[in-house]
């Protein structure tokens, strides 16, 4: 598989708090190859994010992509990301250390935010793992 679309989000029932990621991936085509949904204990919104990527990026290495496309509505991320804005927080500096080692294994990554109503999909999905935590 040469190049996927990965929609991520991650959050947090208070800040931190109880947490959980979400994920969709999807193949050029525009397919639904895999989704993520996962508790991930107590975290902060930022930190949920980046493990939501973490997470997308270990299935993109287990699926053979090459190329990813990524789409966040943490502009923050997406800025670190892009090298726009430093990481200074401890804590979100070795998840973008593990983003940045797991990016080695593809040719090419793009970044892009959008809008909360544009990722509702993986929304969804991270709010679900809440949801089966805390019932």
């Amino acid at each position: 598989m040469d190049k996927i679309i990965i929609y991520t989000d991650g959050g947090a029932r208070g800040n931190p708090g109880p947490a959980g990621i979400g994920a969709v991936i999807y193949n050029e085509h525009k397919k639904i190859i895999a989704e993520i949904s996962e508790y991930i204990g107590v975290a902060t919104n930022n930190q949920a994010e980046y493990r939501a990527l973490v997470a997308a990026f270990k299935k993109a290495v287990d699926l053979g992509a090459k190329e990813l496309d990524c789409y966040l509505d943490s502009e923050l991320i997406v800025k670190q990301l892009k090298g726009e804005y430093r990481v200074k927080d401890k804590d979100l500096a070795l998840l973008f250390l593990d983003i940045h080692n797991l990016s080695l294994s593809f040719k090419k990554i793009s970044y892009t935010h959008v809008p909360r109503e544009k990722n509702e999909a993986a929304d969804r999905l991270a709010n679900e793992a809440m949801d089966r935590e805390l019932k």
